[in-house]
């Protein structure tokens, strides 16, 4: 039987495979800022309730599998995901700052899909060989 999540009205499993790019596809996501990028997605997650499934930072977009609560819209997922993000790391990173002097790092759009098209399985697989894998969620 599948691993479904509680909550204290609700019993739900709602995956989703979301991909957003920095602006201009600049490949600014490497090393330090890639990591510290990873440690503020799972801030973000973790303070929503939001289970990340699994994950890569590549050099100009990120690639996330997470399990979200009912009560958390997609957009509002993203929003908190790109903003915050693209403002703690242009504030930590004055290499950034010179980039993006608009103070946007992220490009506008995103992409969001539930996995009841295709399997989480497809979707793991796929991530996990976008790259090579050194956990459930790592940096290029």
């Amino acid at each position: 039987m599948k691993d479904y999540r509680r909550g204290s009205h609700s019993v739900f499993q709602i995956h989703l495979h979301m991909v957003w790019c920095t602006k201009y596809r600049k490949k600014v996501l490497e090393k330090d800022i890639g990591e510290r990028l990873r440690e503020i997605c799972r801030q973000i997650c973790s303070d929503m309730s939001v289970e990340i499934l699994s994950g890569v930072v590549a050099k100009d977009h990120v690639h996330v599998l997470v399990s979200i609560p009912p009560q958390v819209s997609v957009s509002k997922l993203i929003q908190k995901l790109k903003g915050k993000s693209s403002y703690k790391l242009q504030r930590e990173y004055s290499s950034l700052r010179k980039q993006y002097w608009g103070q946007r790092m992220w490009a506008r759009g995103y992409f969001a899909c539930s996995t009841g098209n295709i399997t989480d399985d497809m979707i793991k697989a796929y991530i996990e060989n976008h790259v090579e894998r050194d956990d459930e969620f790592h940096v290029e």
